[in-house]
């Protein structure tokens, strides 16, 4: 019987937690459906990273995005009627985000006024958007999970072209969560957290996908959330249930796994520090971040100005 070999287990450090000002448990109704009802502070979650270094995160009950500089300082940025999670940028200074109320929304950072961009398709509400990818051309892709899962497998992927057209890729996913491109960009990755698992989508030359197939499998009480991708083509998932992040090679085999404290809930990662090798993961569950250096850098996601330009 042939084994693999064992994946080299590493620790994360913790890079800075949310300061006690922005901090106040108690009871919200994303919490009731979401976390069991229990008293929170914060759910962090779409991590990313500006040009000159200063790491972003969304703070999904409470609707509220973060700046936090290179030296762990939280700054923040907006808050508003919603429940913000996956965040990209589009420019510069200007962030789209999946908005599990709203749909997509565009956020400038220098002024922290937030609009609507995306809020429906053809006059249908979104289930409830979650995270979200934009390829070199300007097309975004995102996940639209609601509640979804294995009693209920309709969750969606979208893809939103450069010129403004909304294109339905998947229906039938039993929660859909991170997303990420490989680096050729001739595939899609999608975290399906209740089917504990990672899809891979072939995407053809004429943009449709073909053979959607099972690319990774997991285990535990809650499967994949946020993906990440790095230069080499390793692709990153963080497992909320199990503390951990996987480091997967191209035929899925975990090379490394990236530990963080017992009990606790890593959900989303991105690349950053000096020349892209460290990654960031949040952690949930402590309301902080947590870091670790790597040997390869994070695949950079180069914001470009979407043609449709502004609010939908």
């Amino acid at each position: 019987m042939f084994l693999l070999n064992a994946p080299e287990v590493r620790e994360l450090d913790v890079f800075t937690r949310m300061p006690a000002k922005y901090r106040q448990p108690r009871r919200t109704i994303w919490a009731d459906a979401n976390q069991g009802g229990r008293e929170i502070d914060a759910f962090l979650e779409g991590p990313v990273f500006d040009s000159a270094g200063n790491l972003y995160v969304t703070d999904i009950p409470y609707g509220r995005v973060f700046r936090i500089d290179p030296t762990g300082g939280w700054e923040l940025v907006a808050q508003w009627d919603g429940e913000p999670n996956g965040m990209k940028f589009l420019s510069a200074a200007e962030l789209l985000v999946t908005d599990y109320r709203n749909g997509l929304m565009l956020l400038d950072t220098r002024s922290g006024t937030v609009a609507p961009y995306l809020g429906r398709r053809n006059t249908e509400s979104f289930k409830g958007v979650n995270d979200l990818t934009i390829d070199s051309q300007g097309n975004i892709y995102f996940t639209d999970q609601g509640q979804t899962g294995l009693h209920d497998p309709t969750g969606r992927v979208y893809r939103l072209s450069a010129t403004g057209r909304l294109e339905l890729l998947l229906s039938n996913v039993p929660s859909p969560n991170g997303i990420v491109l490989s680096p050729d960009e001739k595939f899609l990755f999608v975290a399906v957290t209740r089917g504990n698992c990672v899809w891979r989508m072939p995407i053809l030359a004429d943009g449709s996908v073909s053979k959607t197939g099972q690319f990774f499998t997991s285990y535990g009480p809650s499967g994949p959330d946020g993906l990440a991708m790095d230069t080499s083509g390793r692709l990153l998932v963080a497992n909320p249930g199990l503390g951990y992040v996987w480091v997967l090679n191209h035929r899925a085999e975990p090379v490394q796994v990236l530990r963080g404290p017992a009990g606790h809930s890593l959900t989303n990662l991105a690349f950053g520090g000096a020349a892209g090798k460290t990654l960031f993961v949040t952690d949930s569950t402590a309301g902080g971040i947590l870091c670790i250096g790597m040997d390869v850098a994070g695949l950079p996601i180069v914001p470009r100005k979407h043609s449709t330009g502004g609010p939908a």
